[in-house]
């Protein structure tokens, strides 16, 4: 350490002469005490389950500012956190008086921090980085500790820019020895040479870092601090400040241009939380739930670097024009970095449809139906719906004489309650789908009073970990009814709370704009009286996946609401199958005989072990071979991707005239049946409604 000291002592005297010169003044305290009110009321009456405002709860904001205006512990040090100590048992206090000392003292402190980092940044990057010492970078930023003191803190962020300069260094190593193999006659730069290359790359994107954090303002760090409030009640409870609002739920019921896909931050990332059905990233099929976008690029430009950026601007520079391509640098669940180029397209409101494909088995034939999400559109005159869809759906297959049906609920975050209640009619006489509750008062039971069933025959529902709310209510009531089987990830997402968005000012007659609060209001349970809080809805037949082992749901979440369970609805089983236990058990006897799914299940702890080793290594040498051996290890899993059912997917008969007109609608099916075709969830699917046999007439017994 004290080699350091010629270097860093000097940086942070420069540093010092840059503070008064731009902190930022304090902006509406009067706007900022009347929202402070307005949410702490709305969360102590109208929360599911409010919290009691005391000190524990004052200790957990205190935790929750902190970490989430200094996520990857950049700015703060310990001595920084001691000197807010005193605040920890008070905020309870301020939150009731409505006093935003801490709130002040923290980020004036941050702003402070910030300030000195703009002043030495530049000076560490002006000198070379020695590659060959043996020093390590951990990059588990949630169990990391703060710096100790302005020194660590300084080292910290030389730690931080070596780590950045050496992925770029190694990157243009690669790059230049892969064009030495294929070009006779190339410029051979040394590797100082590409390192001034790498670390000046490194300097333009901490620039533009800094630029961001110059563009941040009062209502960015307030809405940091109403969040540290809200979701210490739950994580869906969430407050958009005003700039956010106006960007919140764009959704499908119109068109966007970009790549297709829902981002979420992540403390100081951006991680893929959803990719729309159809789109370009779902499309390109490299992008994957839970990759990490550390960079962005447009075209050939040079990569811009989006870490610790805001979410709004990181996806202004993801989306673009149709037609243009974005390179983004992304660290997949193996902690891999990839480069994935998507070209941007327009992402319809036709893509998140349900969509049929048929299927035929040893001269039987078998339908397919995708449902990307329970939509509905009430802005259109005639709105359609994913319940009118699915029934329509439903009757051409039965017109084309299919025996079994899957529904593919994989991915499909939810939506619509009510269309969930009238999707699983067509499968059961009438009777209870779904129970919600709100804090006070009995459970309200939600029906189905349809008596007509429109399918009788074998179905199978397939799910993962990220089918979430209304796609667990389908699934839970056609486990519970007996009238599905229900296969894929061991569980699945667990949300099973219902939230509502109010608009602040609603609630307060106020000139300036206050936001939104999206608040947990009430709670799904199932007609057995089980919640899918946590829980969600376990398999029948659980079939090994690469998120097995990754913490991706609800349970994985910070303050989820606990699962409970109520008294059971009324309800009569679905008696019609002659065979269910017996094809459950065949299926899982296949499974565990499959070598596919023995190298999923390999594949899916392989990604967990990388996932929890957090150790980077600074040294170029360990740093590159840590990178060789991690490629050489995935090599074994190589035949995940090279996997085929050999089974032929068509679109069904009333589709055909259409694709016959529109070559683009004809481009997406054949993308879709291609993907469906090296699917092996799909085909043990299919296998499971092959076997099933159900009795002639149907059979109800009462529960």
């Amino acid at each position: 350490m004290k080699s350091n000291y010629k270097i860093i002592l000097p940086i942070i005297l420069v540093a010092g002469l840059l503070l008064s010169f731009n902190l930022k003044p304090d902006p509406d305290p009067e706007k900022e005490k009347i929202l402070l009110g307005l949410v702490r009321s709305a969360l102590t009456q109208g929360h599911y389950q409010p919290h009691t405002i005391n000190d524990d709860f004052s200790e957990a904001v205190f935790n929750n500012f902190i970490e989430g205006l200094d996520p990857a512990k950049r700015f703060f040090t310990q001595e920084d956190i001691a000197s807010f100590e005193k605040y920890k048992f008070q905020i309870d206090d301020q939150i009731k008086s409505e006093d935003l000392t801490f709130y002040r003292v923290v980020t004036s402190k941050y702003l402070q921090r910030v300030q000195e980092a703009k002043g030495f940044y530049k000076e560490i990057l002006k000198h070379p980085f020695d590659y060959s010492k043996d020093e390590t970078f951990d990059v588990d930023y949630d169990e990391k500790e703060f710096p100790k003191n302005e020194i660590d803190l300084i080292v910290n962020w030389r730690k931080q820019f070596k780590l950045s300069t050496l992925s770029r260094l190694h990157s243009k190593i690669e790059a230049q020895e892969d064009k030495i193999k294929e070009e006779d006659s190339v410029e051979v730069k040394s590797f100082a040479e590409l390192e001034v290359e790498a670390r000046e790359a490194t300097l333009k994107s901490m620039e533009e870092f800094f630029g961001y954090k110059d563009e941040e303002d009062d209502e960015d760090w307030y809405a940091v601090f109403i969040n540290s409030i809200s979701t210490e009640f739950d994580p869906h409870t969430t407050y958009f400040a005003p700039r956010t609002k106006k960007r919140f739920d764009i959704d499908m019921a119109g068109k966007i241009e970009g790549i297709g896909a829902r981002l979420q931050r992540k403390g100081e990332y951006t991680r893929v939380d959803e990719l729309i059905s159809g789109g370009p990233a779902w499309r390109d099929g490299n992008l994957e739930v839970g990759d990490i976008i550390l960079k962005v690029a447009q075209e050939d430009g040079e990569p811009l670097d989006i870490v610790g950026m805001r979410l709004d601007d990181a996806i202004e520079y993801i989306k673009g024009k149709k037609g243009t391509e974005v390179r983004l640098t992304v660290k997949k669940l193996d902690g891999s970095i990839e480069i994935i180029p998507i070209t941007r397209d327009v992402v319809e409101i036709e893509e998140t449809f349900a969509k049929t494909s048929i299927v035929k088995m040893d001269d039987r034939k078998f339908g397919v139906i995708d449902l990307p999400k329970f939509y509905i559109d009430f802005s259109e005159k005639n709105f359609r719906n994913s319940a009118t869809d699915m029934a329509l759906e439903v009757d051409r297959l039965n017109k084309e004489n299919v025996e079994g049906l899957v529904i593919d609920l994989r991915n499909n975050g939810g939506g619509s309650l009510d269309t969930a209640i009238d999707i699983a009619g067509l499968f059961i006489e009438e009777g209870p789908i779904v129970q919600v509750k709100y804090k006070d008062g009995k459970p309200k039971v939600r029906s189905d009073k349809d008596y007509r069933i429109q399918w009788n025959k074998p179905l199978v529902i397939i799910v993962n970990e990220i089918s979430a709310s209304a796609s667990e209510i389908f699934a839970a009531a056609m486990q519970d009814y007996n009238r599905a089987v229900i296969i894929g990830s061991k569980q699945t997402y667990g949300k099973g709370t219902v939230q509502n968005l109010l608009a602040l000012n609603r609630y307060f007659d106020y000139e300036k704009d206050l936001g939104a609060l999206k608040m947990t209001i009430q709670k799904f349970y199932r007609i057995n009286g089980g919640s899918t809080q946590l829980k969600g809805v376990v398999s029948d037949v659980a079939l090994p996946d690469r998120y097995a082992y990754m913490d991706i749901g609800e349970r994985d979440e910070k303050n989820s609401l606990k699962w409970d369970k109520i008294e059971s609805a009324a309800y009569k089983t679905w008696d019609g199958y002659l065979n269910f236990d017996e094809v459950i058990n065949k299926s899982k006897k296949r499974i565990a005989e499959n070598e596919q799914f023995k190298l999923i299940d390999a594949n899916a702890k392989w990604l967990k072990e990388g996932q929890d080793d957090t150790i980077v290594y600074l040294n170029y040498d360990k740093y590159a071979e840590d990178l060789k051996m991690r490629e050489e290890e995935s090599n074994q899993f190589k035949a995940l991707y090279d996997y085929k059912n050999n089974l032929s997917f068509t679109s069904p008969s009333y589709e055909l005239e259409a694709l016959k007109k529109d070559s683009i609608l004809a481009k997406k099916r054949e993308i879709w049946h291609k993907n469906l075709s090296k699917d092996i969830y799909i085909e043990e699917a299919l296998n499971i409604v092959a076997d099933l046999k159900v009795k002639k007439g149907k059979t109800l017994v009462k529960n």
